[in-house]
């Protein structure tokens, strides 16, 4: 059963770069897409970005298409989200989610998610 913790959120100012981890600790994340969500305070929750079971494709929201990168590596059992020069508005709570389906932009399409991870951008 897939098993999702996220992890590398923190506080960071304006301009600087974090890299989220998505760790399977249940070892089935192979046969997956894997997607990356967030919710701002007062905001529904909205697709950030995906990549697909063996990491070959990828998909992005528009607000972070040229900023975040999502990358897959299966022998880890890791997804992983680049988020480079970062912005206030980038606040939220993000979480990862495990799905059958690729790419999946509807939360309600993804079966497993994780506990989420914390990001806060200082300007």
């Amino acid at each position: 059963q897939v098993q999702l913790v996220e992890s590398g959120g923190g506080l960071v100012q304006a301009g600087a770069s974090l890299r989220l981890s998505c760790v399977d600790s249940g070892r089935t994340f192979i046969r997956y897409a894997v997607g990356w969500f967030r919710r701002a305070p007062g905001k529904e929750r909205e697709f950030v970005a995906a990549v697909n079971w063996d990491g070959e494709h990828t998909y992005y929201a528009d607000s972070v298409k040229g900023r975040f990168t999502i990358s897959k590596d299966n022998a880890a059992n890791t997804v992983y989200l680049q988020m480079n020069n970062l912005q206030p508005g980038d606040t939220a709570i993000y979480y990862c989610a495990a799905s059958l389906n690729f790419p999946m932009l509807d939360s309600k399409g993804y079966p497993y998610w994780g506990q989420g991870t914390q990001v806060t951008i200082s300007s």
